[in-house]
């Protein structure tokens, strides 16, 4: 029996485990690492199953081509390969560079990023995004914009030093149980928890104070605190002078923020937010977590650089227990940020850095000439760039966007509009890969090796658990495998292996920020991991480290900047017509984004819901003659209506509905509407009016 020590790849704790193997190459036991100091032998039942990944819904070891009749084949890997370059340089021959497109995800691993960015961005000149624009494109942004890099500055131990917890638009319980369990563990017995979000979520329900605002009215809310926090003195005029700039414009943009009109907009009452304050200037240690119902809004940004302004002016930030912190969604959406090669450089820093470009290209060995000249178009503008018919190639890695993209039958018009789709994935049967014309099948993270950066920046090791079969491949043999088919030669010497990549990586952070030159890749296996920055020399000394200890920040001045804006009207309002507002999340702590990879989960799949349902407010539900597991129609102002059953709730405000995003209906019904700065999906709020279904008489879209 022997113990193989690695990383779970679903979500952005990335908990590790102790696989127990028989001699027979058979999974007896998996086991979360007692001594790892993210989970500390905890798990969520996902990880917990990781070992019934392509076990029930077996992936095919041999690509699959799509011939005249439509049926798929088997084919060789070389011929898969061929074919793959063959008809991308076709096409790019005929329409040019820009004529493909990649998408990608957090699931990938950092070297399985990096070399995707180094094939379809340096080699072939298209565009590449990635799921991180789907989650963490809002907080990647406001990092930049307010510190000067994307540098989330918590560690989760700060979760035990906390006196007060404020969780807006997150729902850890569900989300991130790993991250809950450590409030569990923080001894002040005076610690309050409160939970900043429309629906009374499982959070909600266990936090000491409950602020359900009304959807998308969370930036007012955060901009009156501010200002009574201001007017009140409550804040940090030291860190403020030392540490920031232009407080003094966000004072005066604040100021029209009036604590007596606070409830009008957001429904919370003046007494409540007074009450708030106060318990934010009381707190010595006081932290801001915030994801995707701040990510995924159509005013995102700034609302996330309002929670950032909040710590700024309090002074809660680099110190144990604070922070404007967000928390991140899949596995290796960090690693994704910082070496995917597509929104910027290999470890940071802009396309159009004379020096950042000459650095990278001496360490990749190619003409500076090769490396994008400017970032990646956007997630929303590939997918429109198909549906104008400028996009013919497109290459899908690890994810399933039929399901998770915003207005999903955009994305299935654009999957029939293709000359070519290319999909990349340990299942084959997805929504997507339906559609594709080569379907190249990878090995599961059980047989990877490869680095995770989790939310807190840690970087740790994904471990072979299993051997691979005969022909089987992993996503970057598969990578490898197109490279060298297209004809890149040289450009491929230095990507022999992930650890090559690693070290590609590795020698282009240095001086940046995320510097991991301390970084042994080998010393990873079986360790703690390690958190950036962790320079050539770095004595790692702990096992949690946060940023801005100093107070200073990635600026050119050092200083954090005050960002805020004018509070947008939403793009669709409630009216007569569409009465209600459709939020949407996850469901379930078991059930996985597009049910992919959960449903070879027996227990999972024992209790959840097959089919996609709302939560219909029981009040409502009565107004509406409308019962438990009825039928009802969701049409939204995109024009687009589709069934869902009922289960009723209290857990939603009465004017309120909240779809579980996990199944294909429920994106479908939300319009395409885009955060300004990050370009992130606003899944969180769209009017929509609710219908009956009567017998036969409706059919879905």
């Amino acid at each position: 029996m022997k113990v193989v020590r690695s990383t779970c790849n679903y979500c952005s704790i990335a908990c590790n485990f102790d696989f127990h193997v028989n001699e027979n190459g058979f999974i007896e036991r998996v086991k979360p690492a007692e001594d790892y100091p993210i989970n500390k032998g905890f798990c969520c039942v996902k990880g917990l199953n990781l070992d019934k990944q392509n076990t029930i819904y077996e992936n095919p070891v041999l690509p699959l081509l799509r011939n005249e009749q439509g049926n798929l084949e088997h084919i060789s890997w070389d011929e898969a390969f061929n074919i793959f370059a063959e008809r991308v340089k076709s096409i790019q021959d005929e329409h040019g560079k820009e004529s493909f497109a990649f998408l990608s995800t957090g699931q990938l691993l950092s070297e399985e990023m990096a070399l995707a960015g180094h094939i379809g961005r340096t080699f072939l000149g298209g565009n590449g995004d990635g799921n991180t624009r789907l989650c963490m494109a809002t907080a990647v942004v406001a990092y930049k914009q307010s510190f000067g890099f994307d540098a989330p500055p918590y560690t989760l131990e700060d979760l035990e030093h906390s006196d007060v917890m404020i969780f807006i638009g997150c729902n850890p319980i569900v989300a991130h149980p790993i991250l809950w369990s450590r409030i569990a563990k923080n001894k002040n017995k005076d610690k309050k928890v409160i939970v900043i979000d429309p629906r009374k979520s499982e959070s909600a329900t266990k936090a000491d104070m409950w602020i359900d605002v009304n959807p998308k009215s969370d930036i007012r809310l955060l901009y009156t605190l501010s200002n009574i926090l201001i007017q009140k003195g409550w804040i940090d005029e030291e860190f403020i002078k030392n540490s920031t700039e232009d407080f003094e414009g966000f004072k005066n943009h604040v100021k029209q923020y009036d604590v007596n009109d606070v409830e009008e907009y957001t429904g919370i009452s003046k007494g409540k937010v007074l009450e708030l304050a106060e318990i934010i200037h009381k707190g010595e240690k006081v932290s801001f977590w915030w994801t995707m119902g701040v990510n995924q809004g159509f005013q995102a940004v700034r609302t996330a650089q309002a929670i950032i302004n909040l710590a700024l002016m309090t002074g809660n930030i680099g110190k144990p227990g604070t922070g404007p912190n967000s928390i991140t969604g899949q596995c290796n959406a960090m690693g994704s940020r910082l070496f995917s090669n597509t929104t910027g450089l290999y470890g940071g820093g802009e396309y159009s850095d004379e020096k950042r470009r000459k650095a990278v290209a001496e360490i990749l060995e190619i003409d500076e000439s090769l490396l994008p000249k400017k970032p990646t178009i956007p997630y929303n503008e590939i997918v429109d760039g198909i549906n104008k018919g400028e996009i013919k190639a497109l290459w899908v890695l690890a994810t399933n966007p039929l399901v998770s993209w915003i207005n999903d039958l955009e994305f299935k018009e654009a999957a029939k509009k293709l000359e070519f789709l290319a999909v990349q994935d340990i299942y084959s049967d997805t929504e997507t890969a339906r559609y594709a014309h080569l379907i190249l099948p990878s090995t599961s993270g059980l047989k990877k090796q490869g680095l995770i950066i989790n939310t807190e920046r840690r970087l740790s090791k994904v471990q072979p658990v299993l051997e691979k079969k005969k022909d089987e491949l992993s996503d970057y043999d598969i990578m490898l495998g197109i490279g060298k088919a297209l004809g890149m030669g040289k450009m491929l010497d230095k990507w022999k292996t992930p650890k090559d990549a690693f070290e590609i990586l590795k020698k282009c952070s240095k001086g940046m920020p995320c510097d991991i030159t301390g970084v042994d890749y080998d010393a990873l296996n079986g360790s703690k991991g390690v958190q950036w920055p962790c320079k050539e020399g770095t004595k790692i000394e702990g096992e949690q480290r946060r940023l801005f200890e100093d107070g200073k920040f990635y600026t050119p001045n050092k200083k954090a900047k005050f960002i805020y804006e004018d509070i947008m009207k939403p793009p669709y309002e409630v009216d007569e017509e569409y009465p209600y507002i459709l939020n949407t999340g996850r469901a379930t702590v078991g059930q996985w984004h597009t049910q992919t990879r959960t449903r070879e989960i027996p227990d999972v799949e024992a209790i959840i819901v097959k089919e996609g349902y709302i939560n219909l407010n029981t009040d409502l539900a009565e107004e509406l003659d409308i019962k438990e597991n009825d039928l009802v129609k969701v049409t939204s102002p995109n024009g687009i209506s589709n069934s869902f059953l009922v289960k009723l709730s209290r857990a939603v405000k009465k004017n309120h509905i909240y779809a579980p995003m996990h199944y294909i209906e429920a994106n479908s019904i939300l319009p395409s509407i885009f955060d300004t700065y990050s370009k992130e999906p606003n899944y969180k709020y769209a009017p929509v009016k609710i219908e009956k279904i009567k017998g036969d008489d409706y059919e879905e879209n």
